[in-house]
């Protein structure tokens, strides 16, 4: 499932929820197309991988976290385990993120 992070108060809960499992948080936008285009291919990363946290972030309902984050393009992938950054990367590149996921789990 994909989770909607409204504040920095949700984010920080659900990375420390987390643990040691994988979290993917998706820096997007409404108006964005290319994340709008991805956003279906995240719940079903969502399904495959039932073991890693999918967290989409709106970057015009949360500025400070997107500004935390250095989200300069969107949509932007922040891979995270353990609350540290393992990699980041901006496109919608679906073979890319599954890549990550992969080699990440």
């Amino acid at each position: 499932m994909v989770t909607h992070i409204k504040h920095k108060g949700d984010l920080e809960t659900k990375l420390n929820d987390a643990g040691d499992q994988l979290v993917i948080i998706d820096f997007s936008a409404s108006w964005c197309g290319p994340c709008q285009m991805i956003s279906p291919k995240l719940e079903e990363l969502a399904q495959e991988y039932g073991d890693i946290h999918i967290l989409k972030v709106d970057v015009d309902e949360c500025e400070e976290l997107a500004m935390e984050y250095n989200i300069s393009a969107m949509p932007t992938f922040v891979i995270i385990r353990k609350k540290a950054i393992i990699t980041t990367f901006s496109g919608a590149d679906y073979e890319k993120l599954k890549h990550v996921i992969r080699v990440n789990r």
